[in-house]
């Protein structure tokens, strides 16, 4: 599931000057206007929901969770990640002339795939109550720890608060970059994503970060070092193959899902090649560090959150 790097020639002018660098530039994300083939978004999402029941049938009881509560390991890995079933079936995303050409802009030829995955926003209706009361102010919700073992294959979410991908990766450097594309029409229900733009320009910052909301799409980002800026609040959503990118450094989260149903969608993190990338460009302009030895004070050593308070929630 990873791609092998290959040597890059240096890019072509074209690619140099893809619309892609200048968004990254201005706001730190890129999102397409252009569509992935929506037939076979289609096509893979019901094949998905095939798999499994998106209800409290995913669920531990809370006996069973509390008889032995595991809160790492439990999200997709090699070996148990449901993409991997259909590696045949994605070419629609990751053969679409729209989406490599952006990629290739930014990353330079050879980019690497270092993570793809199914990712599954879960409704209030199918979260147990004694599960919604625990998790109640979190500011991360991932369930993946309540999630019985056979369907952990995919990553389930309740809301997750404004964060940066550079979350999971301690002391790496901002080298890579954020693909998510809905495989259904999202809503302002179907807790779509909400990027804050212009929020890369400080590079890392640990989470939870500081933010003030000034307006209806208005926040006051700080950066714990002195500095804050005006960032706005962009809602992202659309119909089935509605695709975007952005910075490892951009924040972004959602809201829980109010609709009826499970919001799907698939989430990739890839890195630079080998060779002249623009994302180097976009690098050389943050005003901030790349790479954090500590990312997140939200969590106790063995993974329980110890921190409560969600920012994204007042929107």
């Amino acid at each position: 599931m990873t791609a092998v790097r290959a040597p890059a020639p240096a890019p072509s002018q074209s690619t140099a000057a893809h619309p892609a660098i200048a968004d990254f530039m201005a706001a730190g994300a890129h999102v397409f206007s252009e569509l992935v083939d929506p037939a076979a978004a289609a096509d893979l999402l019901a094949d998905i929901r095939a798999t499994r029941p998106f209800d409290h049938r995913l669920f531990l009881t809370e006996a069973e969770f509390d008889a032995d509560p595991q809160h790492v390991g439990v999200n997709p890995r090699p070996g148990r990640n449901l993409l991997e079933r259909f590696e045949d079936r994605l070419g629609f995303v990751e053969q679409a002339p729209h989406i490599t050409g952006a990629l290739s802009a930014l990353l330079g030829e050879g980019y690497e795939v270092l993570n793809r995955k199914v990712v599954c926003g879960v409704p209030q209706t199918s979260v147990p109550a004694w599960l919604r009361a625990r998790i109640l102010g979190n500011p991360v919700n991932n369930l993946g720890a309540y999630v019985r073992p056979d369907y952990r294959d995919v990553t389930y979410f309740y809301g997750i608060d404004f964060h940066q991908d550079l979350i999971d990766y301690r002391d790496r450097p901002a080298d890579f970059l954020t693909l998510y594309v809905y495989l259904h029409p999202v809503s302002r229900l179907d807790a779509p994503l909400f990027l804050l733009t212009g929020s890369h320009q400080f590079g890392g910052t640990v989470f939870p970060h500081d933010l003030t909301r000034t307006g209806p799409e208005a926040w006051i980002y700080r950066d714990g070092r002195g500095g804050e800026t005006p960032v706005t609040q962009r809602l992202l959503t659309g119909p089935a193959g509605s695709a975007a990118i952005w910075h490892a450094c951009t924040l972004h989260g959602t809201q829980p899902d109010a609709a009826d149903h499970e919001r799907i969608s698939l989430r990739y993190l890839l890195a630079r090649g080998a060779g002249p990338a623009g994302l180097d460009a976009v690098n050389a302009t943050l005003k901030g560090p790349l790479a954090l030895p500590q990312t997140r004070l939200d969590l106790a050593p063995d993974g329980r959150a110890v921190v409560k308070g969600n920012i994204v929630n007042q929107v």
